[in-house]
């Protein structure tokens, strides 16, 4: 129980959380793009930079930041569960010894599981207030009508009901192995390099935080479109005109998406995912290590974890 409410779970918390607001702000035009590519299907514009000046030319110049705060909000909340979670449970598991692949990856997976329980509410508010006011090409989306976050989340439960709050939980649950990935591959990386040398560069930590993330991003992306669409939750998928709600959708959605683009069809928006995720968790876990190694030097502690 210690391990769990330890200080040192703690510092990770935090710095995780502050890690991941500074990288998404940096790179958040990059996700505005990704989302679009990933929602509006009959946009015909396939490039990053060409969907962001699309952007810019018919929203405004701060359209590319439209819904930066709710998305930061959730993106704090998420990395606080998550590294809290990972580290607690890394820390009753190993106490103390070196850890291996294999137990990064169940404590990764079980982190996820706990971070998608408690925020998946949050992501689907963001979800729909960074698309507000897009100027979509595909006329079967419903246009939203929020004033915030606090309004959003009245008017869902109201018109939707409080489950419609986890719309996209069932991919969410798959796509705990992104993370479970990418901590795997950091980890085992991480490990590798410090049998050879005492410490990691700024260089060392961004290069392995980018090839983690690219790794766990292309194996899990064509379920993230999925709970992009979920999440979004303003789509009509038949006659009746009824909006897409529930988790039974997901075969059906990905079949469409193949049926309708081809197989690359799952991976349309992956280079502005590729471009955005890849330098965001690099430029994360780079923050994360300075901040969690600053903390422990101030308060003159030492990791409880080794690598």
């Amino acid at each position: 129980m210690a391990s769990v409410l330890s200080y040192e779970s703690l510092v990770h918390a935090v710095a995780g959380a502050v890690g991941s607001v500074t990288a998404m702000t940096v790179f958040f035009p990059l996700d505005t793009a990704r989302l679009r590519l990933q929602v509006d299907e009959k946009r015909k514009s396939k490039t990053t930079h060409t969907v962001l000046l699309e952007i810019i030319k018919e929203e405004g110049l701060l359209a590319p930041y439209r819904g930066w705060f709710p998305v930061i909000s959730s993106l704090c909340c998420s990395n606080f569960v998550y590294f809290y979670t990972f580290n607690s449970l890394k820390a009753v598991w190993v106490k103390g010894q070196h850890s291996s692949t294999g137990k990064d990856l169940v404590v990764g997976f079980v982190a996820g599981v706990v971070n998608v329980l408690l925020t998946t509410p949050l992501w689907v508010v963001n979800t729909r207030l960074k698309l507000q006011g897009a100027k979509f090409r595909n006329e079967d989306i419903i246009p939203t009508n929020y004033k915030g976050i606090i309004d959003a989340f009245h008017q869902i439960i109201r018109d939707e009901g409080i489950l419609a709050l986890w719309n996209g939980t069932f991919p969410s649950l798959l796509l705990v192995f992104n993370p479970a990935i990418q901590f795997m591959f950091y980890e085992g990386l991480k490990r590798q390099l410090l049998k050879k040398r005492t410490k990691l560069s700024s260089l060392d930590v961004f290069i392995i935080g980018a090839i983690a993330k690219a790794i766990a991003t292309t194996v899990t992306y064509p379920m993230q479109t999925v709970q992009s669409i979920l999440r979004f939750g303003r789509h009509r998928l038949n006659p009746e005109n009824r909006t897409l709600g529930s988790l039974r959708n997901v075969l059906y959605l990905l079949h469409q998406r193949v049926k309708r683009f081809g197989i690359m069809g799952l991976y349309k928006g992956l280079e502005a995912k590729l471009l955005q995720t890849v330098l965001t968790a690099a430029l994360m876990f780079l923050v994360y290590e300075k901040l969690t190694a600053a903390t422990f030097t101030v308060m003159g502690l030492k990791s409880a974890q080794k690598p």
